[in-house]
């Protein structure tokens, strides 16, 4: 596929959200799509005028953390976790942290007490760690930077401890139009449909504990406006929840009118790796 193929009826299922673009490459494609994602991310931060701030804590905690059992957890799995800060929260419950990151930019030993080691994915999506391993993993904002989605989530899977839980938050909207500039974005993120999500999901075998569709677009915007994070408080989460339960019949994949974007554009999931 053409990623500059603007316009043709071969790249419209896409757009539509009916096909997940990057699901179906191989080989030299592949190689690609890595090496173009590689340091992508680091740099976008790097280039920003002010001092780079976590600052999803609260909805982590809320939609994520708070749901899990009241436990330590051994051995923890960060894909795409970058310096491990969205740990925090519940670092004191750690015993071990793994981060998958292609980036070689990360070197930390430690968060606290925790100790950390670095892995990198395979290009392919396979990652390099043993199975039945993990008592939890998270993904906060890393799938949609990856070609093989699907065989990111059943890698996921396979290090999974049974019983062990996964929470994933992404963008389900587009993101704009991939095969041109966008500014702020990484050269190859989109979006992941909902309902192409909820197949993945299915597909690898996990329960679900939640799902809530989250951000919805219009606080978002007004946000970025005012030059706040209008979701970094409790109050503002539950302001974002009455929006994007009032309009939840929206699940448009690529926004272009004023319409199609009154939505939620995120998911949130906790997700449990059945016990045997």
């Amino acid at each position: 596929m053409n990623r500059n193929a603007a316009g043709t009826a071969e790249f419209e299922p896409y757009l539509k959200g009916t096909k997940l673009y990057g699901d179906d490459f191989e080989g030299a494609q592949l190689r690609e799509w890595y090496d173009d994602e590689q340091e992508a991310y680091v740099l976008l931060r790097t280039r920003s005028s002010r001092e780079p701030r976590y600052l999803s804590h609260a909805k982590n905690v809320r939609y994520g953390y708070r749901l899990l059992p009241a436990e330590r957890f051994r051995n923890v799995l960060g894909f795409g976790a970058a310096d491990g800060q969205e740990f925090l929260p519940i670092l004191s419950r750690i015993e071990r942290l793994t981060i998958v990151e292609p980036s070689d930019k990360y070197t930390i030993s430690a968060i606290g007490k925790v100790p950390v080691t670095y892995a990198k994915p395979g290009v392919d999506g396979t990652l390099p760690l043993p199975g039945d391993t993990f008592d939890l993993a998270t993904c906060f904002g890393a799938l949609h930077h990856v070609a093989k989605v699907g065989r990111v989530v059943e890698e996921l899977f396979r290090c999974l401890r049974p019983s062990g839980f996964l929470l994933v938050e992404e963008p389900t909207i587009s993101m704009g139009d991939w095969r041109k500039p966008r500014a702020g974005l990484t050269r190859r993120e989109r979006g992941i449909p909902l309902q192409l999500f909820r197949e993945i999901v299915s597909t690898a075998h996990f329960e679900i504990v939640s799902e809530r569709r989250i951000l919805f677009a219009a606080i978002t915007k007004l946000g970025s406006l005012l030059g706040a994070n209008l979701r970094v408080s409790d109050a503002g989460l539950r302001l974002d929840e009455l929006m994007c339960a009032l309009c939840s019949w929206n699940t448009k994949y690529h926004p272009e009118t004023f319409v199609d974007w009154v939505l939620p554009t995120n998911v949130f999931y906790v997700l449990r790796k059945p016990p045997r």
